[in-house]
């Protein structure tokens, strides 16, 4: 996208970031702010600004995403218990980095997917 992408910056290697996987097209990396023990961001390379317009876009690549989230929640040992995978999206449904990115959350008990 250009040099005001936080994620973007990761990708590009300007931003430092606790790499635990990454493939020709995905990168994951533990989220700087953990909402659970294991709390990871898994990326596309490429900027999509959400989900909806990666699925729309490029849906091969959606697949690999959701692929590379699998295989993180399973290096991370989450498989046993159960985790979270969550995208958020548009200001209304808390995106915070306009970049798509899926979180696996796990490690302990979430508790309900949203409090009011």
């Amino acid at each position: 996208m250009g040099s005001d992408c936080l994620f973007c910056r990761i990708v590009a290697g300007e931003i430092p970031a606790t790499i635990v996987r990454e493939t020709d097209t995905t990168l994951a990396f533990r989220d700087i702010s953990p909402k659970a023990p294991v709390h990871v961001l898994v990326i596309p390379k490429e900027h999509y600004a959400d989900v909806a317009t990666l699925g729309q876009g490029d849906p091969g690549l959606a697949g690999e995403l959701l692929a590379a989230a699998a295989v993180v929640a399973e290096d991370e040992g989450l498989l046993g218990d159960g985790y979270r995978l969550m995208f958020n999206t548009g200001a209304y449904g808390g995106q915070e980095v306009f970049h798509v990115h899926a979180h696996v959350l796990g490690g302990a008990p979430l508790g309900p997917m949203i409090c009011r």
